[in-house]
Parts: C-alpha cells; sequence; structure tokens
C-alpha cells in the first residue's frame, strides 16, 4: 500500500499509522514476553512510579486510554508473569493499586529502551525524536487527543439504512 494514498482521509491514516506501531512494538518487545498492550501498562506505571505515584487500575486504565476490564485482565497477565503486583488500597478497598516487581522494573526498562530507539526510526522523517517537525506533530497529536468524540446525536435514518 501507498505511504500516502489518494484520497486517504486523516482518520484513515491515524488507524493505518497506529496499527504499523502496535505491529512494531508487539514485535520488538516479544523477546521480553511483552505485548504491545503489555508495553503500555508497564512503561506507564513505571513512569507514574518515577513521579512517586501508585497507582489504581482505574487511573491506570484512564491514563493510558485502555478500557478498566482490559487493564484488569492485563494487570492479572503481568502478575502471573512476576512483573506486577496488585494489592488492595488501604483508603479505598474496592480500588486495586498496581506496583512493579524488581522483575518488572528490569523487563520495563529493557523495554523502553527498545521502544524508544523504534520511536526514533518512526520519526527520523520528521527530524527525530527533538526536531521541530515532531514536536509540531505532537502537539496535534495532543490536540486531537483532547477532543470528545462521543456521538452527538443518534445516527439519521439515512446512515443506518442498508444500500
Amino acid at each position: 500500500m501507498s505511504t500516502n494514498p489518494e484520497g486517504a482521509t486523516p482518520g484513515f491514516l491515524v488507524w493505518r499509522l497506529s496499527m504499523k506501531w502496535r505491529v512494531a512494538v508487539d514485535r520488538a518487545v516479544a523477546p521480553l514476553g511483552l505485548t504491545h498492550a503489555q508495553y503500555s501498562l508497564v512503561a506507564s506505571l513505571y513512569g507514574m512510579h518515577s513521579t512517586g505515584l501508585r497507582p489504581s487500575q482505574r487511573q491506570l486504565a484512564d491514563h493510558t486510554g485502555l478500557e478498566p476490564l482490559y487493564v484488569s485482565k492485563l494487570a492479572r497477565a503481568l502478575e502471573a508473569a512476576g512483573l506486577v503486583e496488585r494489592t488492595r488500597d488501604p483508603a479505598d478497598p474496592r480500588a486495586v493499586q498496581l506496583t512493579l516487581t524488581d522483575q518488572g522494573r528490569e523487563v520495563t526498562r529493557r523495554a523502553i529502551g527498545i521502544v524508544h530507539r523504534l520511536l526514533e526510526q518512526l520519526l527520523t522523517p520528521l527530524g527525530g525524536l527533538d526536531g521541530p517537525r515532531t514536536k509540531a506533530f505532537s502537539r496535534e497529536l495532543a490536540t486531537l487527543l483532547d477532543v470528545p468524540l462521543d456521538p452527538l446525536d443518534p445516527p439519521t435514518k439515512n446512515e443506518t439504512e442498508q444500500p
């Protein structure tokens, strides 16, 4: 497929880039026993821990954009692999807090390095990770992430009819 297909919508291009990135990260972190989704969780935990936070599964779901039920499933798998500890929050017994184990921190450090190199490779055409085009691109992506996408109106009859 062409990298810039004629008539491609921005939504299609975002989807294609997202899929390209997911597959690349999946392949890159597989030797460490991680999937892209698991990497997103442990890397986010790593970053949150470095600022002193010990997030709940719900806070991690909000941070990553993943569904809370999916975060719970991923956390259980990471716990079974010895990378994450799940404990009840003493302040809220309904909440489950997540912490990286020593092994989890080591695996995550290695994974972050691998993904960072992959990101540098992806962003080379924009001038690299610290390039002005990359910074502008990041600002634009952040702007789009802030837009709520809840349906405002129910679909019209024309939108739901089969051709």
